[in-house]
């Protein structure tokens, strides 16, 4: 008899205990989705997307100042050929400069992400046009342009074109330096700095042989970082381009 009632008991306690988890687990589980949710639109909610107007129409990502400081001026960032302007939100950079008081913008250049293919980007003189008409759309006067490997096709002409409309020129291990002259190089007054990774042994060198003749510029090397050397080395390369971006005020 006394057997039958311990039994009896530990039945009673085991569904007592089953009942509990059963009320409190799916409970966790609910929170657990909605936290997450939450964490995910504080990291992204200052960046929004659209599409800037004009023939072809440009894809862009923005984050917008969080606090416009004076004097900081807007930045324009390219992206290489195997990467797009979710390159740059991915990696925190406009976030991070937004948070740092700077309007930061980044676009898919023609053909890539979500910018249509445009017959304007078949020419040196198109691709410079292209980015000055992008300039206009976004409302960017004299802005910072970023500009990594395959991009050098499009900020290179505008750069020699239109430096003056350009508060600074950060060029990444560009393509395209060949093309152009030392003397026109020279002729550039744009505050320039010519970032690379000294891993980078195959377009780096080539870019930094030519750049070096614009007359404003200084070097930033990214020790052990190679082509890519924001992805290799995001810290130092934030910490580098903040730098750079505080001696424009």
């Amino acid at each position: 008899m006394l057997l039958a009632r311990s039994r009896l008991w530990l039945l009673l306690l085991g569904a007592l205990l089953a009942l509990l988890l059963y009320l409190l687990l799916p409970a966790a589980r609910r929170s657990r989705p909605d936290e997450g949710k939450r964490a995910w639109r504080a990291a992204n909610g200052t960046v929004r997307t659209g599409m800037a107007a004009g023939e072809p129409p440009v894809f862009y990502r923005e984050a917008p100042a969080a606090a416009a400081g004076p004097g900081r001026p807007d930045v324009l960032f390219l992206h290489g050929q195997a990467f797009t302007s979710k390159t740059w939100e991915a990696l925190g950079t406009l976030a991070l400069l937004a948070g740092e008081g700077y309007r930061a913008v980044a676009i898919d250049l023609p053909g890539f992400g979500d910018s249509p293919p445009a017959e304007m980007a078949l020419t040196a003189q198109g691709r410079g046009a292209f980015l000055d008409r992008v300039l206009q759309e976004l409302g960017m006067q004299r802005p910072v342009l970023i500009s990594p490997s395959m991009s050098g096709r499009f900020s290179l002409p505008f750069l020699l074109a239109h430096g003056d409309r350009l508060a600074g020129f950060v060029p990444i291990a560009p393509v395209g330096t060949k093309d152009f002259t030392a003397e026109q190089y020279r002729a550039v007054q744009t505050r320039t700095l010519i970032l690379y990774g000294d891993r980078d042994t195959g377009l780096a060198p080539q870019a930094l042989q030519n750049l070096q003749q614009l007359p404003k510029h200084r070097v930033a090397v990214l020790s052990g970082a190679g082509h890519a050397c924001y992805l290799d080395k995001p810290e130092e390369f934030h910490r580098a381009l903040l730098g750079f971006l505080r001696q424009l005020k």
